[in-house]
């Protein structure tokens, strides 16, 4: 196989989360008495991280304080509610098993708060993963490559012998930034038009299409 380590985004990617964000965005919204926004906003406002979120969330001249309001009171609601509706993507669990089957390492590198994407690897891909790493103090977000380059270190693996998988124009980024081939999935928080001006080996349509290019 050409690849060792396979590297996943979460949110659209492996797990559907976009209900239960879009209930703690609105959650906090409602707090701070601001109109609600649309699930199919919300799609286009996930990938770079909680903090950008919530900026898009926002009314744009909410002040400084009510975005942080609104910051607390999703982060204390997503805590509690993360799950509630939140699960794989068809054939997900399947494709992870059969990808470990084969030898093929595998791990998740996401903008949610890493204590979140430890938890929820446990729930739904317990031991399907070698590592899974989300925002953490000291370690910048995606784009940026430094949890990308952490894990690589961690299971001392090359650039040459890892892929990255998401469903972004932000994965993208992250997977180039990291000097990294980029496969995109087309069931997630990004249309296939917009996936098309990425530069990705491939845009997979299911599980197994994604199976057969990672093992080819």
């Amino acid at each position: 196989m050409k690849y060792r380590l396979a590297v996943f985004d979460m949110d659209g990617t492996i797990l559907n989360t976009l209900g239960d964000i879009s209930a703690s965005v609105n959650f906090a919204l409602r707090a701070e008495h601001m109109p609600e926004r649309t699930m199919a906003e919300i799609r286009g406002f996930v990938g770079n991280g909680v903090r950008r979120l919530i900026e898009l969330s926002v009314p744009s001249d909410a002040s400084q304080e009510a975005c942080e309001s609104v910051y607390n009171a999703f982060a204390e609601h997503y805590r509690l509610h993360c799950a509630d509706a939140t699960a794989p993507y068809s054939g997900i669990v399947d494709l992870l098993s059969r990808l470990r089957a084969k030898g093929m390492h595998t791990a998740v590198v996401s903008n949610k708060p890493d204590d979140a994407v430890k938890a929820l690897c446990v729930r739904y891909f317990n031991g399907l993963f070698d590592a899974a790493v989300g925002v953490r103090d000291g370690v910048r977000p995606k784009p940026c490559p430094d949890a990308v380059c952490g894990v690589l270190d961690e299971l001392h693996i090359e650039r040459a012998e890892a892929v990255y998988i998401g469903d972004t124009e932000v994965d993208a980024a992250t997977a180039e930034n990291a000097g990294l081939d980029f496969i995109a999935v087309d069931w997630g928080f990004r249309e296939r038009p917009l996936l098309e001006k990425q530069r990705a080996q491939l845009i997979a349509s299911t599980a197994g299409e994604l199976f057969d290019a990672l093992t080819q």
